[in-house]
């Protein structure tokens, strides 16, 4: 049994277990904390420095992006009240960002900072507010930022996210969300999937490669360290993946010019000025703007290309694509000098449809192979893009999605015959191949035709030249 001192001891015990565990499990230290510090704070003198999105003269303040991915590194901000949720670049990545106004704290060099996140008014963008404590100034702040771009470099270099960047409209860029928007890149194009010809693939890798390690040779010869490539073909030939190929060969953001929300001349200027170093800029279907009414000229396409503006910047590869051949660009475009490298993608031949077959359909050899050669000897018709989707809607049957193919290969060649009202094909790559036809066998939705029903188209045209010259021939007979 216990004294009578004994339990008034224990009994004083227990209330103090029961509000130390109250407070253990509540906010209650945690608030209090806060308002000690918050009232010192206020008795202490702050320096603030501003970190703005873009800086005097319009270009994007490289320590923005700096300060932004590391602040959204911070474990403060994962222990804080509020903060933003989205999607990673990896399927299931979850990572958290700052929102506007939100306010952070950081600790370096047993010295407590804090960061705001204001809000751009105009097209101002954003910025970030670093408070520091005037004591602790001289001693912290050019280790700390050091550190700021130490920890983000590396943070990067891990994570090797490559960014999609779009120019805005006028809405958005008022609203201060700067003129660029962006998103990771997650097209999965890459060098080795690209389907192209191998030696030329080499070369440009070769190309892209000495670039990388030729800035003290540009500035040795007084040139702006840039590259510029025009790639041209026709629609569907991947020129697009191509650029999202050379993006992650070379660990590069793309920022995809649109020249249609561009209001003029000096408009595309500031856009360019805004575009950060290592990157490719592209500027799709450039031949629409020769001719065309828009805002932007013709001239100020090409000061775009190679004038003084473009050397506001450097580490970067311009892209310009054209879906016309390269007759149909003004040779001013494409004059040495302000084109570095053409790159022509053409449509399929034989050996890019075995290429195009061995992805999509894991094969090497195939007995129709031969037939698909035959098909095109008259000539390549079919894009890469056509190819894929026929190999890839018949995927399960490879002679299924060859038989597509050269079925492809053949109406283009008929509409193209009567398009150009021209003489026939040779008759090689007419030949039936009733040999290489299964029963039941199948094909995608372009509406290809089985060979008997070529045979009856080009009966009805033969038919009805026939009567055409009949109905002309008005002489005696």
């Amino acid at each position: 049994m216990f004294s009578d001192s004994e339990f008034v001891f224990y009994l004083g015990i227990v209330p103090v277990v029961v509000i130390v565990r109250l407070l253990l499990k509540t906010s209650v230290l945690r608030i209090l904390l806060r308002f000690l510090q918050s009232l010192e704070d206020k008795c202490c003198f702050h320096q603030s420095y501003r970190v703005p999105l873009f800086d005097g003269s319009l270009r994007e303040n490289r320590l923005y992006r700096k300060v932004e991915t590391y602040l959204n590194s911070l474990r403060s901000l994962e222990d804080s009240e509020f903060a933003n949720l989205a999607s990673g670049t990896g399927e299931n990545d979850v990572v958290i960002r700052l929102d506007r106004r939100q306010v952070v704290q950081d600790v370096f060099m047993s010295a407590r900072v804090s960061w705001t996140n204001e809000v751009g008014e105009g097209s101002e963008g954003g910025a970030f507010v670093l408070r520091i404590r005037k004591d602790d100034r001289k001693r912290v702040l050019q280790p700390y930022l050091q550190n700021i771009f130490r920890v983000s470099e590396e943070i990067e270099r891990n994570r090797k996210e490559v960014r999609l960047f779009v120019n805005l409209g006028r809405e958005s860029a008022a609203a201060g969300m700067g003129r660029w928007g962006s998103m990771p890149l997650t097209h999965p194009a890459t060098m080795d999937t690209v389907v192209m010809d191998l030696d030329q693939k080499n070369k440009v890798k070769a190309d892209l490669e000495q670039y990388l390690k030729s800035k003290q040779y540009y500035h040795r010869i007084g040139r702006v360290w840039r590259r510029s490539y025009l790639l041209y073909g026709p629609p569907g030939t991947g020129k697009s993946s191509f650029v999202v190929a050379m993006a992650k060969f070379l660990g590069y953001n793309i920022y995809d010019m649109d020249l249609s929300r561009v209001r003029d001349d000096s408009d595309l200027k500031a856009l360019l000025m805004q575009t950060s170093s290592r990157s490719i800029i592209v500027v799709e279907d450039i031949d629409r703007f020769f001719s065309s009414t828009a805002g932007v000229s013709f001239s100020g396409v090409l000061n775009f290309m190679d004038g003084i503006v473009s050397g506001c910047g450097e580490e970067r590869i311009m892209v310009l694509t054209t879906s016309s051949v390269l007759d149909g660009v003004d040779i001013a475009a494409t004059r040495p000098g302000r084109i570095d490298v053409q790159i022509h993608f053409p449509l399929c031949d034989s050996a890019t449809v075995k290429a195009l077959a061995g992805a999509y359909l894991g094969i090497k050899e195939h007995k129709l192979f031969p037939n698909v050669e035959e098909a095109l000897r008259a000539g390549p018709s079919l894009s890469p893009a056509h190819v894929g989707e026929l190999l890839q809607a018949n995927r399960n049957s490879p002679s299924r999605a060859l038989k597509a193919v050269i079925g492809a290969v053949r109406q283009a060649q008929v509409e193209a015959w009567v398009e150009s009202k021209g003489t026939k094909p040779g008759s090689g790559s007419w030949r039936p191949i009733d040999e290489a036809r299964e029963p039941g066998s199948g094909f995608c939705r372009e509406g290809v035709h089985t060979v008997s029903e070529f045979r009856k188209l080009c009966g009805l045209f033969r038919m009805g030249n026939r009567r055409r010259d009949d109905a002309l021939d008005l002489g005696p007979p």
